[in-house]
C-alpha cells in the first residue's frame, strides 16, 4: 500500500510560481509512474503532468506545457510539480497519483493505483 501526501499549495498572484510536493510512504514509489491531476468544482479531474519511474520520460497537458515541470527524487520517495507563470485558470485542487505505467495516467478515465488527498492552489488575478 502507498500513501501519498501533497503539500506546497497556497495562494499566489497571477504570474507567480509554486512548487508542489508529493511525499510517498508505505512502500517505495520507484516502480511507479507518477502524475499530477487537478479538479475544480463541477468538473472532472483532469490530467496535468506525468513522469516515468526513471524520470526519463515526462508528459504534459497542452494547457501547462512550457509552464509546469514535473520531477522526482526516488531517494526521497517524492515527486514535485514546479508551476511557473501561473494563471487564474490554474486554480484547482491538485492531486498526486501513482500508476505502474505512465499511459494509465493519461488514459480516460485514468487508471490510477493510488491517489493523494489533494492540495489547494489558488491564483488571483
Amino acid at each position: 500500500q502507498v500513501q501519498l501526501v501533497e503539500s506546497g499549495g497556497g495562494l499566489v498572484q497571477a504570474g507567480g510560481s509554486l512548487r508542489l510536493s508529493c511525499a510517498a510512504s508505505g512502500r517505495t514509489i520507484n516502480a511507479y509512474s507518477m502524475g499530477w491531476f487537478r479538479q475544480t468544482p463541477g468538473k472532472e479531474r483532469e490530467f496535468v503532468a506525468a513522469i516515468t519511474w526513471s524520470g526519463g520520460t515526462t508528459s504534459y497537458s497542452d494547457s501547462v506545457q512550457g509552464r509546469f515541470t514535473i520531477s522526482r527524487d526516488n531517494a526521497k520517495n517524492t515527486v514535485y510539480l514546479q508551476m511557473n507563470s501561473l494563471k487564474p485558470e490554474d486554480t484547482a485542487i491538485y492531486y498526486c497519483a501513482a500508476a505502474l505505467i505512465l499511459n494509465r495516467l493519461r488514459s480516460t478515465p485514468p487508471r490510477v493505483d493510488y491517489w493523494g488527498q489533494g492540495t489547494q492552489v489558488t491564483v488571483s488575478s
